[in-house]
């Protein structure tokens, strides 16, 4: 491999981590109150159940049930499609760490 095409990959490298260590909102509706109250949760639990998904998924549901009422519904992973039917300003969709999804909704 050439010099070029090594630092070509090493900036690329560098770029992700970088990216990596925010949240991304791909799409949300709720009250900024909410969201960010919503976000706390979930970062949280990806953070602390990295290798653990099921886990993950039912302390963000649980947490949100008992915050904000319940049905609250929950996908967490890394490649995942959807089409859902919710209340409104009761959706949020973030990647947490660059690669992980989170979809948190309320029906």
């Amino acid at each position: 491999m050439s010099a070029t095409k090594t630092d070509e990959t090493s900036m690329d490298m560098e770029a992700f981590q970088r990216a990596a260590k925010y949240t991304l909102v791909k799409f949300t509706d709720m009250h900024i109150e909410m969201k960010e109250e919503a976000m706390d949760i979930c970062i949280t639990a990806v953070e602390k159940y990295t290798t653990d998904i099921e886990k993950c998924t039912q302390t963000i549901k649980d947490q949100m049930d008992k915050k904000f009422g319940a049905p609250w519904h929950v996908v967490v992973g890394r490649a995942f499609a959807y089409e859902i039917t919710t209340e409104m300003r009761n959706i949020l969709y973030i990647f947490v760490a660059g690669r992980t999804a989170v979809l948190l909704w309320k029906m």
